[in-house]
């Protein structure tokens, strides 16, 4: 048996993650799904969550087209610096306010697929290989691809999972409630 490369296990790792994220949201019926939790955090439904990785996977197409064609690309966008990521964080929160969890989801899979096809196209040692691009400066594109997929992923599961709990939660608390008038 071979051992699997870092380019293998790094679509395996997103792979994984990504069905986890789309299993737990399907774990509230789907009634349900548009509801909002109360939280100090941006991230209150589903549809925050998802897009939020929409549009990091579009920075990351941008990142990668603008570094590919031999430009330095903004990183993390024009107009911001990695210290003050709350405020693009809002940004991208309000900017997508107007659609819906359908939409994001829909949205969500074919830039999932658009990334994913990004890694395939690479061998592993153009994604393992530190400075093998210019525009990755001192890091790999793995790193790039490992923080907009695997362990981004990851992180909005763990998002997704509190607001799913939280909604099947009320939803029990609903049922006594109904149960007891």
């Amino acid at each position: 048996m071979t051992e699997k490369s870092e380019k293998e296990i790094l679509l395996l790792n997103s792979d994984k993650n990504f069905k986890a994220l789309i299993e737990v949201i399907e774990t509230v019926p789907s009634r349900k799904r548009k509801i909002s939790i109360e939280t100090k955090d941006r991230a209150k439904n589903f549809r925050d969550v998802l897009m939020h990785l929409y549009e990091w996977h579009a920075m990351l197409e941008r990142w990668y087209r603008e570094g590919m064609d031999g430009d330095i690309p903004s990183i993390p966008a024009p107009g911001y610096k990695w210290r003050n990521i709350k405020l693009l964080n809002m940004k991208i929160w309000e900017n997508y306010q107007d659609v819906t969890l359908n939409q994001a989801i829909k949205k969500l899979k074919l830039s999932h697929e658009r990334v994913t096809d990004l890694i395939k196209s690479h061998t592993n040692e153009e994604i393992m290989t530190k400075k093998y691009y210019k525009w990755t400066k001192t890091s790999n594109l793995c790193s790039y691809f490992v923080a907009n997929t695997s362990n981004h992923y990851n992180w909005a599961y763990k998002k997704c999972e509190i607001i799913a709990k939280s909604i099947i939660a009320g939803e029990k608390e609903g049922a006594k409630d109904k149960l007891v008038k």
